[in-house]
């Protein structure tokens, strides 16, 4: 009996593509991307792989999941790049209740067996925190330092002291100072990333960009909407589960479909219920409005989606409870 190759691959990894005659010219490879909750990583995915694909928020702590982005940049003689980003959760160091075992073990898994680390810190700075997640890395896989946010540098001559502090704390293989906004950043990373990329076929059809399902984007694109419209007054452990998610093909020639969704917020405590539904239920019908808007151009849908808000006392510290909301 053969053995499935996808049987052995780490936690996280994308499956082995089946056997097929290499392109000669290709390069593909795996790239995780790492560093403390809200230093820019989920951005810095978004700008690499061309389109929003992961939630973005000034909460530390929104992305939950590890997200694989694509970016193919393809020759006319078929040659070219395939990059495969993940992005993790950022690594929780000040909690330790069972969601937080569950994000640290995802950012574990991400960086067991990949080509590349891009290590992401804010430009000029270096914390606990920061240095916690460092040391989850080790020499073997070559790692950039992603001095992110160069823009907030306000004297550009600070920086040379830092970098070589930083050179001291790890054998960094290339040190990137960027900012994520600016394209002419992102092009440039994108020619450092693909010389550390081995040559080998692409994993993903050119256009794909996403390994994530359309019904995990609906629930992420939820959450980023509670987070913004709900600022610091919500705790980062509220969430969501999607309860339905239906498709209708188009009645008509040029329509588009129609994506159904019931979607239930969760949270911890009364007041926190009081607090997404907001004042004669304005804010939770903004939540939906803009969920909607944002939806409808990222799966080029119409959609209708309806919203409930739930309260479950101590979910994030229930190893049970956190597995049954899609958390590994």
């Amino acid at each position: 009996m053969n053995q499935d190759p996808n049987d052995t691959l780490p936690s996280g990894m994308p499956p082995v593509p089946p056997a097929a005659a290499a392109i000669p010219g290709r390069r593909c490879g795996l790239i995780a991307i790492v560093g403390k909750p809200n230093v820019g990583k989920s951005t810095l995915l978004n700008a690499l792989v061309g389109q929003k694909i992961s939630i973005t928020s000034r909460k530390a702590q929104t992305t939950r999941h590890r997200i694989t982005g694509m970016r193919t940049v393809a020759q006319p003689d078929g040659t070219g790049t395939q990059y495969v980003f993940v992005d993790t959760p950022g690594f929780q160091t000040r909690h330790s209740n069972a969601l937080n075992r569950s994000l640290n073990k995802t950012v574990l898994g991400a960086v067991a067996d990949v080509d590349l680390i891009l290590f992401v810190v804010e430009a000029g700075s270096f914390t606990p925190a920061d240095a916690k997640v460092l040391k989850l890395l080790g020499e073997k896989i070559p790692t950039l330092l992603i001095a992110n946010k160069l823009d907030n540098v306000h004297r550009r001559g600070d920086i040379a002291p830092w970098l070589a502090q930083m050179q001291r704390e790890h054998a960094f293989a290339e040190f990137v100072p960027m900012t994520a906004k600016n394209p002419k950043d992102i092009e440039r990373l994108l020619g450092i990333c693909e010389k550390y990329l081995p040559e080998q076929d692409w994993w993903y059809d050119e256009d794909e960009l996403t390994d994530r399902s359309e019904k995990f984007l609906a629930s992420e694109t939820v959450r980023e909407k509670l987070f913004r419209l709900t600022g610091d007054e919500l705790p980062y452990t509220s969430t969501v589960v999607i309860d339905k998610f239906e498709e209708e093909p188009p009645q008509r020639k040029g329509q588009k479909r129609l994506v159904k969704i019931a979607a239930t917020i969760v949270v911890e405590r009364d007041g926190h219920k009081a607090m997404v539904i907001g004042d004669k239920g304005e804010r939770i019908k903004r939540i939906g409005t803009e969920t909607r808007q944002e939806l409808e151009k990222l799966i080029d849908a119409k959609v209708f989606i309806e919203l409930w808000v739930k309260v479950r006392s101590g979910w994030a510290d229930d190893e049970a409870r956190v597995k049954s909301f899609g958390y590994e």
